[in-house]
């Protein structure tokens, strides 16, 4: 079975059961998308498909067109080995609840095996006690106690992350389409030496450094840069700069 990054993510299902706002449902498909994750199921959704919903998902439309409506979990986690019940609140039965980065991990080693399940329950009551112990794993968001009350959407997206985190587990994730690549190379110890000479030389030139009196100033400079790990292209820049203090006056 492909246990590439993409493919462990597309094995997640984020099921939503009873969910009562529409513009939730498009919140939820939004945050998936941006997380690499497609599957949405909805438990007896009270508005679904809706325009408030579409509007809501900016760009994910297509993943509220390609959901799956079912009346009961069951139906929804049919053919998944492993499903994990975002709770917020403490269960006498059913399985101790996680924090989202150790479920998610758990839940992406189970991927590698076969389809899995994210399960969120109502915006207001949350998942039923028997909706919780059909899941294997529960998880609870870490939120401030006094202000504990966390937007479907929301919640959906911190776990969507932590999945995606996990998938690509020391892998480097991909950049973004579109993103403009640092092409610049690091700068060689010729040419960071050569920029320091040029700096010490407008200094001097400048009366900002006395040569006779340097004190700690050049060494300060240098420990300054050196966390800059320059590239070739900022060199470049700062040496332009200098050059320019140089240039005599326009007319």
């Amino acid at each position: 079975m492909d246990s590439s990054p993409e493919q462990l993510l597309a094995r997640i299902r984020v099921v939503l059961s009873h969910p009562s706002h529409p513009g939730n449902i498009g919140a939820v498909a939004r945050a998936m998308k941006v997380m690499g994750l497609s599957r949405l199921i909805l438990i007896n959704p009270q508005r679904f498909p809706d325009a408030e919903a579409t509007a809501r998902a900016t760009g994910a439309a297509d993943l509220l067109e390609q959901a799956t409506v079912c009346t009961t979990l069951d139906e929804a986690l049919a053919g998944t080995i492993y499903a994990a019940a975002l709770t917020a609140r403490r269960r006498d039965l059913g399985p101790p609840a996680q924090m989202p980065r150790a479920a998610a991990a758990d839940l992406l080693e189970q991927a590698a095996q076969g389809e899995v399940a994210l399960v969120f329950g109502n915006e207001t009551v949350g998942l039923s006690n028997e909706e919780v112990q059909r899941c294997q794993a529960a998880v609870s968001i870490p939120t401030n106690p006094d202000f504990s009350s966390l937007n479907l959407g929301s919640a959906v997206q911190v776990l969507c992350y932590e999945a995606r985190l996990a998938a690509y587990e020391g892998q480097r994730l991909p950049a973004p389409r579109g993103a403009t690549p640092n092409v610049s190379r690091a700068a060689t110890h010729e040419e960071i030496e050569g920029f320091y000479g040029h700096l010490e030389e407008v200094m001097v030139a400048t009366r900002f450094l006395d040569p006779a009196k340097p004190k700690r100033l050049l060494p300060k400079l240098r420990r300054l840069f050196g966390k800059a790990r320059l590239e070739i292209d900022e060199v470049n820049i700062l040496r332009g700069i200098l050059a320019a203090t140089q240039a005599p006056p326009r007319d």
